[in-house]
């Protein structure tokens, strides 16, 4: 059975323009090519009239990039929605609190869900951990999703690489599968 009978899902997590000033959220970012690739497979999905749910943030603090306020709101222009896809917005890092994501998927009855955005470590976990504790089939794009740098606890910098694999390696197997862009389109 391929991947696109079981109706899957994109769940797009915060692809928006405030991500795009490494500075501002850590500098060193990974996977420079995460929104064109979730572009693509937002054209795929397209193509194959897949259900598709654009999810963004809204920072409370009006110094975000990510307030609605400021340009990074927007959402970045490799994902734009079209053809009335629907468009969530959340102020928590999960795409499930506060929002009625969970009531749409569910009165569609979709039960797997591919997940692809920004950043790895917080808000694409966020929302596959809660996703996979629902039940979902659930799969995270690795190379459609990004980090940046970090501090540690005691100010130590941990490269944002590390951020990013280490973040893949807690939701592998256990909430999520996690896959390459490629492997999803050879499974689609």
């Amino acid at each position: 059975m391929k991947l696109r009978d079981k109706n899957p899902a994109l769940i797009l997590v915060d692809i928006q323009k405030g991500f795009l000033d490494e500075n501002y959220w850590g500098g060193n970012r990974n996977n420079k090519n995460a929104e064109k690739i979730s572009g693509v497979l937002l054209e795929k999905w397209r193509e194959l009239r897949l259900p598709v749910f654009h999810i963004r943030h809204s920072s409370a603090n009006p110094e975000s990039k990510l307030h609605e306020s400021d340009p990074g709101f927007q959402f970045n222009d490799y994902v734009l929605p079209q053809n009335n896809e629907p468009v969530i917005t959340k102020n928590v890092n999960s795409a499930f609190i506060g929002t009625d994501l969970k009531e749409r998927i569910d009165e569609q009855g979709i039960n797997t869900l591919v997940i692809v955005g920004i950043t790895t470590n917080h808000c694409v976990s966020t929302t596959a951990r809660m996703a996979g504790n629902f039940g979902y089939e659930t799969y995270v794009i690795s190379d459609a999703t990004a980090a940046f740098d970090r501090l540690g606890i005691n100010g130590e910098k941990y490269d944002a690489e590390l951020i990013h694999l280490t973040a893949l390696a807690n939701l592998n197997d256990e909430f999520a599968s996690v896959w390459n862009s490629e492997k999803l389109l050879n499974e689609l």
